[in-house]
């Protein structure tokens, strides 16, 4: 009996703790993969180095915990009171704040530890990107634009990549990150809309009450020059018919997101955030099919 039950007590603190995590929600790993994935085919001319897409692929699921865990702590005070929130592990003290730091620390170890088998520049860049995960959270106390700054922190997944695979970062890598970063201000700041009621009434900063009656004004403007971009490093790369024929379908996708946050429900805001999912991949796709005919 006494086994049991502490079986059962081991198997409680890893669920806790996955779900602190949010490896029971991978969309978050997807849309910081997807732009990775962008660079290191870009890089690579689709033959990617496969320790380094190791790497990389780990480094994304790593990171991407840590700054959930990190997240949560910055947010132990503000998630009791937010409905989406209430319930995670830290909120309803099933992980203590201490514990939570103590594992954002052996995450962000670990995926060092995989950093290093990369070059040099690669491993400088990880000191930025750790930095920008770390500091993420607690923006939104500070300014308004806090889903700008996670498009600074996921969009570093750009960069590194491409010192990763080429040992240097190109003009085309700078004209991807800022792609990125847009795009994470854009759905990041759908997912805010769910949470706007709320975020007001406990002072929380966010784009969606920063931009007001002019959000899905806002964004599409965003989506149309984050296409743009993505057209650019098309050509800059002289990329072919597939990967535009991926971006045709990836403003499809915007114009349907449009259309979900029109009346800006929540479920349909979040539903909104989700689909981001498949613009990553769409376009994932085009660069996958081109350089494969190529």
């Amino acid at each position: 009996m006494l086994k049991t039950t502490f079986s059962d007590l081991i198997k409680d603190r890893a669920h806790q703790y996955w779900i602190l995590a949010r490896f029971n929600r991978p969309i978050g790993i997807l849309i910081l993969l997807w732009p990775a994935l962008w660079a290191l085919w870009i890089a690579s001319a689709g033959h990617p180095d496969t320790l380094v897409l190791t790497v990389i692929c780990s480094g994304v699921v790593l990171m991407r915990a840590a700054g959930c865990v990190i997240n949560d702590y910055a947010d132990r005070d503000f998630d009791p009171h937010v409905e989406r929130t209430k319930q995670r592990p830290i909120a309803v003290g099933k992980v203590k704040p201490k514990e939570a730091l103590w594992f954002f620390v052996i995450l962000c170890l670990w995926a060092f530890g995989l950093v290093l088998l990369l070059n040099t520049y690669t491993i400088a860049l990880s000191f930025v990107g750790a930095f920008l995960a770390a500091s993420y959270p607690f923006m939104k106390r500070y300014t308004q634009l806090p889903q700008a700054y996670l498009g600074i922190a996921f969009g570093w997944a750009v960069p590194m990549s491409f010192s990763a695979q080429t040992d240097s970062i190109p003009p085309v890598a700078w004209v991807m990150y800022l792609a990125v970063l847009l795009w994470a201000l854009v759905y990041d700041t759908m997912y805010a809309m769910v949470d706007k009621e709320d975020d007001l009434k406990i002072g929380v900063k966010s784009t969606a009450i920063l931009f007001g009656a002019y959000d899905r004004h806002i964004m599409a403007l965003l989506q149309l020059i984050i296409i743009n971009l993505l057209i650019i490093v098309g050509q800059m790369q002289g990329l072919g018919l597939p990967y535009y024929c991926g971006l045709v379908v990836a403003t499809g996708l915007c114009i349907y997101q449009q259309k979900l946050i029109f009346y800006r429900e929540k479920s349909r805001c979040f539903k909104a955030f989700l689909n981001s999912n498949w613009f990553g991949l769409v376009v994932f796709i085009g660069l996958l099919v081109d350089y494969h005919l190529g």
